[in-house]
């Protein structure tokens, strides 16, 4: 039987049948194809661009589980945000040994050229993709925290236009809380860090370019926004001021929404063989001519060998507890946590610290020998790279796939804004493991997405 805020859905789809949501699905797959909602997966050597599969089952959400997850996420990006600001200026927190200082300056994502720079507000994390599981008892666990440059919310408002489309009676019928003012609100957190005295600052997205995975979501929002998308050659220095070239001359540039990691942004100061970033930016950046999202060094705060921490952060800033908490993490740093590890690698996950995507990890459960050999060798050799956790068995949600419904592995990536507030579109980006069986939803390893409901207060005392 479906849950009780999934009764009324259920009924409707029954009435559907499934030859007509076959058909609506197919219509669906279409309108993305012609949309081009596209998504780089590696492997083999090559990037293949591939339209990201869809399933028209919609995720439902109630209202007291999501006030939960929205009061803990707030909670948490609050606290991640105090913990870079204080990791490059005071250092309270390690002066105080709750987090090892050697973790922290460890850290590829520590940025020592953001020692002593201010930001404006004081915050570093404006656009946050914090990604949550459900255990075995239902209750949702933050798997990890991205907190650079986190990709997916183009498919969240994308995925919502379709299902409008495809399924109008569904809308209609259910009370769904709207996601449409995302990237109103994200526009009005870029303006918002414009340097003093821009009273109508001017908005870019800096992209890699074509051949990045995200590309298409770089074009989407830089279109939502009505504002410009540009590469790095297309942005130039002049006395200290950002400018982007045009037909009509140089024309000032007072924020930067960045897609591009803090290595490649500048090459006087990061990698100087970059060709993605521009020359001399984080020197404008430094002179406050130019405001940055995210901000530069933030991916102290998503190392994911800090992430078992965060519980402890919390602690330290805000004297709460947190709300949602951790899964299970071991460290191979500590002995104990290493030996455990070595000896349990049949049954664990093993990630690289500074690794995404659903790149550099090791399933236990589905790895080869070979493979476990080799994950050893490098936890043997590099134990600050590596975290372990246990295989948590990913909910399953109602997934349609050859005609009929199944159970297919989730998760779910809601965004947070940060900007005079933090801000939780209401839902996300759920991600599906297609191949039955599979605990991997990265759309770079070939998941695919569905439609997020949070329902309205109103819709769930009706039901």
């Amino acid at each position: 039987m479906p849950r009780p805020h999934y009764a009324p859905l259920y009924e409707r789809l029954i009435k559907l049948g499934p030859q007509e949501l076959e058909r609506r699905h197919k219509v669906a797959e279409l309108a993305r194809r012609q949309q081009g909602i596209t998504f780089t997966v590696y492997g083999r050597g090559q990037g293949v661009e591939r339209i990201i599969p869809f399933d028209p089952i919609p995720r439902l959400i109630n209202p007291a589980e999501w006030d939960r997850i929205e009061r803990g996420l707030k909670q948490r990006v609050r606290a991640l945000n105090l913990f870079i600001q204080d990791v490059y200026h005071r250092r309270s927190i390690l002066k105080e040994r709750v987090v090892p200082a050697e973790l922290v300056f460890g850290s590829s994502g520590y940025r020592r050229e953001c020692v002593g720079l201010r930001v404006p507000r004081d915050v570093y994390i404006h656009v946050s993709g914090i990604d949550l599981i459900r255990d075995t008892d239902g209750h949702f666990l933050v798997l990890e925290d991205n907190c650079r440059t986190p990709s997916g919310v183009s498919y969240v408002l994308k995925n919502r236009q379709v299902m409008k489309q495809v399924f109008p009676l569904l809308f209609e019928q259910s009370d769904i809380r709207p996601i449409d003012d995302y990237t109103d609100n994200l526009l009005g957190v870029l303006r918002g860090i414009a340097p003093a005295g821009c009273d109508d600052p001017a908005v870019v997205v800096l992209s890699p370019g074509i051949y990045n995975s995200a590309y298409y979501e770089h074009s989407f929002l830089a279109r939502q926004m009505g504002v410009e998308l540009v590469e790095g050659r297309d942005l130039v220095l002049d006395r200290g001021q950002v400018f982007r070239r045009t037909t009509r001359g140089l024309q000032r540039v007072d924020v930067i929404y960045r897609r591009v990691d803090d290595d490649f942004l500048d090459p006087l100061t990061f990698r100087s063989d970059s060709l993605l970033g521009v020359a001399g930016l984080v020197g404008a950046h430094h002179a406050g001519n130019v405001g940055l999202a995210n901000a530069l060094g933030t991916g102290v705060a998503d190392d994911k060998g800090i992430y078992p921490f965060v519980p402890e952060i919390i602690q330290f800033y805000l004297g709460e507890e947190p709300i949602l908490r951790n899964v299970e993490t071991f460290r191979p740093l500590v002995p104990a946590h290493r030996r455990h590890i070595l000896a349990n690698l049949d049954s664990l996950v093993v990630k690289a610290v500074d690794a995404s995507g659903g790149y550099g990890m090791l399933i236990g459960p589905a790895s080869t020998r070979e493979q476990r050999d080799e994950f050893a060798r490098k936890i043997e050799a590099n134990p600050r790279g590596y975290i372990a956790q246990p295989t948590i068995r990913l909910s399953r949600h109602p997934t349609f796939l050859d005609g009929r419904l199944d159970g297919r592995h989730v998760d779910l990536r809601p965004f947070v804004l940060y900007g005079e507030d933090v801000i939780v579109m209401p839902g996300g980006l759920t991600r599906v493991a297609l191949p039955e069986g599979s605990l991997v939803v990265n759309s770079s390893q070939g998941g695919g997405t569905k439609d997020t409901w949070v329902l309205h207060q109103s819709s769930a005392r009706g039901q």
